[in-house]
């Protein structure tokens, strides 16, 4: 994971700061209080990023929990049907069977039925049908 860059992380905790501020229900003498006894700040616009950590950190102390919204990601039956299409038609162009793709399943990840597998799995069950292709094109050849 590479690592975001100052300003984003900046806005980012700058944001958990004022979120935390109103969940915790402070008022803007107490929410300032705060800020000059944790950091010696009258603004958070004045924090660096050892105050901003510091007073996220008081903050939890305080009772706020962080519960971020988790961004779903797309069903993994979408993100399968591409690569099971793509391993049918390879499977078909060689003249194979559905066993032969279980079969390498079975063989490279120990899971029944190349249906069942991740996307991962099902990539590299893609790119071995292809390594499969060229050698029997070069037999052919």
């Amino acid at each position: 994971m590479k690592p975001r860059p100052a300003p984003d992380l900046r806005k980012r905790e700058l944001a958990q700061i004022h979120i935390a501020k109103a969940q915790l229900g402070l008022d803007d003498d107490t929410y300032r209080g705060m800020l000059w006894t944790v950091a010696r700040v009258r603004t958070s616009a004045e924090l660096d990023h050892v105050g901003r950590r510091r007073v996220i950190e008081h903050l939890h102390s305080r009772g706020w929990k962080n519960e971020k919204k988790r961004v779903r990601t797309p069903d993994a039956t979408y993100a399968k049907k591409p690569l099971i299409a793509k391993i049918g038609a390879m499977l078909t162009a060689s003249g194979r069977p559905w066993e032969y793709a279980d079969g390498m399943a079975r063989h490279m990840f120990k899971v029944e039925k190349a249906a069942w597998c991740d996307v991962r799995q099902l990539r590299k069950i893609v790119a071995a049908l292809n390594y499969d292709a060229k050698r029997k094109q070069g037999e052919n050849g």
